[in-house]
């Protein structure tokens, strides 16, 4: 049997216990919480530094960072400007980087979670298996003030 505390930062700040219980408690053992930082093309080539930023947040909140090293640009741009294709194949692209870890995905840019919680879907609404994982990690994915705060 597991549970889980939550406080008031979503998983930032949560407790997680794991449970075996065979009449009695044999054992409460902490888990760290875990995230995927998305860090967007922009923050990499133009401002390094807000990147270096939100790891510090979040390690000082007890939250372990994964880096997912394949990741890329997540289309934004190509999709705003007209360049569906293109975004699409993006999209898919972050879907194989990000898909295979279950923890939440958080960005420090609002317009590259909403491409990722409202663009991905509307790119791949007519490929039902691919629109399916593109909900599914839409569901995952916070903004990083958002995180912070739910």
């Amino acid at each position: 049997m597991g549970f889980e505390f939550q406080g008031q930062a979503r998983r930032a700040a949560r407790v997680s216990c794991r449970v075996a219980w065979f009449g009695f408690i044999i054992a409460a053992v902490p888990t760290i919480p875990r995230v995927q930082l998305f860090i967007t093309c922009i923050i990499d080539s133009l401002f390094p530094q807000v990147g270096e930023a939100t790891v510090a947040v979040l390690e000082r909140l007890g939250v372990a960072v994964e880096f997912p090293a394949a990741q890329t640009c997540c289309g934004q741009p190509g999709y705003n400007a007209g360049f569906r294709p293109e975004a699409r194949d993006l999209a898919l692209r972050f879907l194989d980087v990000f898909e295979p870890s279950p923890a939440p995905i958080v960005t420090p840019s609002g317009s590259c979670a909403a491409m990722i919680i409202h663009g991905y879907p509307d790119l791949l609404r007519d490929d039902p298996v691919n629109f399916k994982r593109a909900q599914a990690l839409a569901a995952r994915t916070y903004e990083f003030s958002q995180f912070l705060t739910e």
